[in-house]
């Protein structure tokens, strides 16, 4: 299993390899305080944290860690969140699907379920993995839907997971995907998409 970068393409959005070039737009998609409530590394909301986080998930990409992305929407061209490939670990085939955010005009619209659609697809049709999981924050509701809703299987939660920026301590709940089980995740995400 070998991860590299690569554009993925739907019809909604572009999953670019990440690159400073998109620190700008993402610094504007982030502005909204509840978009990094929930997330490990705190808010990245100013153009100078923008680039310093990029810089750090592209030395994680180089060391083989990571591949993130810049979720871009075609109809405008601009960057609106971030995704990414993590945990990835060629001798057992799997991966992890997380880090992501996107701008709030962009939640709860096709971009999420387009995003993950692509992402899957690339995970066990390309790259030939076994199992993609992913995780959420165990207060964090509507991302735990969103995971369920995919069709991803709930295994349990690491309880005091990690300590957050600002002190809280999280729990996370983990999914995962099965190669057998993406045929009817993948039939689910493009009946969403059709909707």
């Amino acid at each position: 299993m070998i991860v590299h970068p690569i554009t993925l393409t739907g019809r909604l959005v572009m999953l670019e390899p990440l690159k400073m070039e998109h620190a700008a737009d993402l610094t504007l998609a982030g502005k909204h305080k509840a978009i990094w409530t929930y997330m490990r590394y705190g808010e990245v909301d100013t153009l100078e944290k923008m680039n310093s986080f990029i810089i750090q998930l592209l030395k994680w990409q180089t060391r083989g860690l990571d591949l993130p992305f810049a979720v871009v929407y075609r109809p405008s061209g601009r960057a609106i969140g971030m995704t990414r490939f993590m945990n990835i670990d060629p001798e057992n085939r799997s991966l992890e699907i997380g880090g992501t955010w996107y701008g709030i005009d962009f939640q709860r619209t096709g971009v999420n379920t387009e995003c993950k659609l692509l992402l899957l697809q690339h995970a066990f049709e390309e790259l030939g993995c076994i199992r993609v999981q992913l995780k959420a924050d165990l207060r964090n509701e509507r991302s735990l839907n969103a995971i369920s809703r995919i069709g991803a299987v709930r295994e349990g939660v690491l309880r005091n997971h990690m300590i957050l920026p600002d002190g809280t301590i999280r729990s996370s709940v983990y999914f995962s995907i099965l190669a057998e089980e993406w045929p009817a995740v993948k039939q689910r995400l493009i009946g969403f998409l059709n909707q």
